[in-house]
């Protein structure tokens, strides 16, 4: 578990910058690699996360192509 914030923050940082990594790999082997690194953050930042009640949040997005932006990026960023 992830007792730190600035720990938590970090592990973020980390995540953001693997997934540049994955965006700008050119091999399936450099993918797979980055992939493996970043399911690995995922899954560490999900333990700290599942200590933590649930925070219920409402947007309002007004037009169709706006909302499937932000679904999108929901899903991409849990």
């Amino acid at each position: 578990m992830i007792a730190d914030p600035s720990a938590e923050a970090q592990l973020r940082e980390k995540l953001r910058k693997i997934e540049t990594l994955f965006a700008g790999a050119a091999t399936a082997g450099e993918k797979a690699a980055v992939g493996a690194a970043a399911d690995r953050i995922r899954a560490r930042l999900g333990k700290a996360a599942g200590s933590e009640a649930p925070e219920e949040i409402r947007f309002s997005v007004p037009d169709s192509w706006s909302r499937h932006l932000f679904i999108a990026l929901c899903r991409r960023y849990g």
